[in-house]
């Protein structure tokens, strides 16, 4: 499962939580484990499937 913190910051910010997006950004890596970091992620409330990416769509934006 691939998760980016793009999208972890996007919907942060989305639900207005400026504060804690800026905290995930200076802590997160740019590609999340959701093994290393599922309690952080469930901490913000953040459901793992609508965070991660589809994998032929990160292909396909990578070319």
């Amino acid at each position: 499962m691939i998760i980016t913190k793009t999208r972890v910051l996007a919907v942060l910010r989305e639900r207005g939580q400026h504060d804690r997006a800026d905290f995930v950004d200076r802590e997160l890596p740019e590609r999340i484990d959701p093994q290393r970091h599922g309690g952080l992620l469930a901490m913000l409330r953040l459901d793992l499937g609508t965070l991660a990416e589809d994998p032929v769509r990160v292909t396909t934006r990578r070319r």
